[in-house]
């Protein structure tokens, strides 16, 4: 299945490097690109790719805002990987709050970006991990009492999303627990139901703010 990419960046090089690299393989297919944060989400909303790379950085909406309005306003709407500079800006950790799947440094190789892209379109895991745990043990605002979802998590959910939060796939998270996949996949569903959120990353951070990973670091 080819991967359709649009790419958002204010900078033409950066948008045109970042073409040159994804073009080059098979699977990948550059099907738009923005200098704006509007213009991503009106070029998102016409041509509803799989993935967006987003500038996190840029003039009037800012990456933040329009990965807010591309996963609040389309019904199935596309992963968004922020791309950034720094991996521990709090810009970064704001996108993922807002609906971003993962963030790309923008000095990563091009092994590198192309890997992330297939990952964050295919896998059912966390793209970085550690690096998306490190942001959220960070950044999180925790509350001064743990939401509702917290307590409706049964022990099996609970173990799931520790899991989850280490970038393990269902696979092997099944393998850890002794299950089957299609049992993991059922409580991975039960967990972003029950925390509200659309995938792995936003689960993670959610379960940061919650308090809910204290006893896991």
């Amino acid at each position: 299945m080819t991967v359709r990419i649009v790419l958002a960046d204010d900078e033409r090089m950066v948008r045109t490097a970042l073409r040159v690299i994804l073009t080059a393989e098979p699977d990948l297919e550059v099907v738009g690109e923005a200098a704006t944060g509007a213009e991503a989400v009106s070029v998102v909303r016409e041509l509803t790719p799989d993935i967006v790379l987003m500038d996190v950085r840029m003039p009037g909406i800012d990456g933040i805002r329009a990965t807010e309005q591309i996963v609040a306003t389309l019904p199935d709407p596309p992963r968004i990987v922020v791309v950034t500079t720094f991996e521990n800006d709090a810009y970064v950790y704001e996108a993922l709050r807002a609906g971003a799947s993962g963030f790309l440094l923008k000095r990563a190789e091009a092994d590198a970006l192309v890997q992330a892209v297939r990952l964050v379109a295919h896998s059912d895991t966390l793209l970085f991990p550690s690096a998306v745990r490190a942001l959220a043990a960070e950044h999180a605002r925790t509350r001064p009492a743990p939401p509702p979802w917290v307590a409706k998590l049964t022990a099996r959910e609970s173990d799931v999303l520790r899991l989850m939060a280490t970038g393990l796939t269902n696979a092997e998270i099944a393998g850890r627990m002794g299950v089957g996949p299609a049992t993991v996949k059922t409580h991975v569903a039960a967990v972003l139901a029950k925390t509200g959120t659309r995938d792995r990353t936003q689960a993670v951070i959610a379960a940061y703010e919650a308090g809910f990973m204290k006893d896991a670091d």
